[in-house]
């Protein structure tokens, strides 16, 4: 088997709604498949999918907090998109952070307890472009 590509990541709220609100805030886009209690976007250049689920659909056992992988979303601007995110309510997890190469990777924790990335990638930027 071969992994071919992220296909959905999905964070969980308890308040469904009001998360829902959020990310179409910070994205903004609205989401292009809803029901209740589950909201899925397209975004960026490969149209990734983001997908909000309501918590009350959270498998048993499952860690609450900002806890697990963090999959980061490039940004052109990471300082300018950081401030952005905390302005909108989430909270600085991991500062801007220079990787070498080029590299420039920071979190933030959204107001519902999701970890989010968010990455400045080179290789990204020559992969878009050589597309």
């Amino acid at each position: 088997m071969t992994l071919r590509g992220m296909a959905t990541v999905n964070y969980f709220a308890a308040d469904w709604a009001a998360a829902r609100d959020w990310y179409t805030q910070v994205t903004g886009v609205e989401p292009y498949f809803l029901r209740d209690g589950y909201a899925e976007w397209r975004l960026g250049d490969y149209q990734a999918e983001l997908g909000l689920i309501d918590a009350r659909f959270q498998p048993a056992g499952t860690p609450t907090g900002p806890v697990g992988a963090v999959l980061y979303w490039h940004v052109d601007d990471i300082h300018a998109e950081l401030a952005r995110l905390v302005e909108l309510g989430a909270t600085v997890h991991e500062p801007a952070q220079h990787r070498g190469g080029g590299f420039v990777t920071a979190s933030v924790v959204d107001p519902f307890g999701n970890l989010l990335g968010l990455m400045y990638n080179p290789h990204y930027l020559e992969l878009v472009e050589g597309r």
